[in-house]
């Protein structure tokens, strides 16, 4: 049987964002019973470590992670694809911006300001020429305040397993969840 440390018991708290009064109160302990158990001031019942570490499974369930709001099937272009490609797949998923991946890999990506800002004749120009810098990525378990961070500051955000893109998340995506 794993028995958690103090150290694990008090970094899985704060990777789900709890503060030891919000364990305690799930676990139905006293704060500084927690604070001590952390604190490897004291060794506690067997009975009372199963109700804290049940306490912090039952919050890990309750965080969004990225993989729940990711979008699978990724729509994209390639660095070699033509701008023209890249226009009309926008235009036929009512999107304003694509990634754009070599070999499931996001390299960049383009948007419908990227193309306008390139002028008249770009159609037959590749992607590449024109693209902006790439989404940013996070991992399948990142949890939600992550990527909302990161959707302050972009348009999308890409997610990627062992540097494979396996899905995408916008704006609209977490606001679908939050709602």
């Amino acid at each position: 049987m794993y028995l958690p440390t103090p150290q694990d018991l008090r970094e899985r708290r704060n990777e789900l964002g709890l503060t030891q009064s919000e364990l305690a109160e799930r676990a139905d302990v006293s704060q500084p019973l927690i604070a001590r158990i952390e604190g490897g001031d004291v060794d506690p019942r067997l009975s009372t470590l199963r109700r804290i570490v049940e306490a912090l499974e039952a919050a890990e369930g309750d965080v969004v992670r990225a993989r729940d709001l990711m979008h699978e099937g990724v729509i994209y272009v390639s660095p070699d694809d033509p701008v023209r490609r890249a226009v009309e797949k926008m235009q036929e998923n009512g999107y304003s911006q694509l990634p754009v991946l070599a070999n499931g890999v996001p390299v960049g990506s383009i948007s419908d300001s990227d193309v306008f800002e390139a002028g008249e004749n770009v159609g037959d120009k590749p992607v590449r020429e024109i693209m902006s810098e790439s989404f940013p990525s996070l991992s399948p378990d990142a949890p939600l305040d992550k990527v909302s961070s990161l959707l302050e500051h972009y348009k999308a955000v890409m997610v990627t397993d062992e540097g494979e893109t396996v899905g995408i998340i916008t704006q609209a995506d977490v606001a679908a969840r939050v709602s």
